[in-house]
């Protein structure tokens, strides 16, 4: 069953990457599509760590599957209002996440409980805790690009100058603080919000 997560997991990161791609290209910037980034093929998103060893490895250790795929290019100098717009970019991606678990959780309330919806139940629970690691604010994380756009342009300017070491500062504040403070937002919008029931499988 683990397996089956995994694959739903790649299927959510990769609907993750298209929505910033596609929110991109609406707003003005052709990249994504010029570079094959609007296709649901998943050859064009892999990323070996991230999509394949990551999540293997997390399920080995039992701890909660997450996982990224290759990030969309985007040349931010093509919108009108580049911070602006790119603010949108990046919360399309967490809110593409939020849309999955929200729909599953009204599947779930329509089917009779089995199999099947305690997997949607945890597909739910996967999409949540994307939107959530992903909104987190620091570079290069999502939520960095939101918290860019409302900064004053010069605070965002020093802000954006730890984002070479921002994939260290984020593993470590996952792995240091998820507990303490990521792991309650999940379980207010996947429990309490879409009323979901507790994992079954993760």
């Amino acid at each position: 069953m683990l397996f089956i997560l995994v694959i739903f997991l790649f299927l959510s990161i990769i609907v993750h990457e298209v929505a910033h791609g596609y929110t991109a290209y609406k707003l003005g910037d052709p990249t994504p599509k010029y570079s094959g980034r609007l296709s649901f093929n998943p050859l064009a998103h892999i990323d070996i760590f991230g999509t394949v060893l990551l999540p293997a490895l997390l399920i080995i250790s039992r701890l909660p599957i997450f996982g990224w795929a290759k990030p969309v290019p985007i040349n931010p100098y093509n919108f009108k209002n580049p911070r602006h717009d790119m603010m949108w970019v990046g919360l399309s991606g967490p809110a593409s996440n939020l849309i999955i678990a929200a729909l599953l959780s009204l599947i779930i309330k329509i089917i009779p409980y089995s199999i099947v919806s305690k997997i949607f139940n945890d597909v739910a629970i996967i999409n949540v805790i994307l939107a959530v690691i992903n909104l987190t604010p620091i570079p290069p994380l999502d939520g960095s690009r939101v918290l860019t756009g409302i900064l004053p342009r010069d605070l965002a300017y020093k802000y954006m100058k730890i984002e070479p070491f921002g994939f260290v500062i984020a593993i470590l504040f996952i792995v240091t603080l998820g507990r303490i403070i990521i792991w309650p937002v999940v379980g207010i919008i996947a429990l309490d919000i879409l009323r979901l029931s507790p994992p079954y499988l993760l």
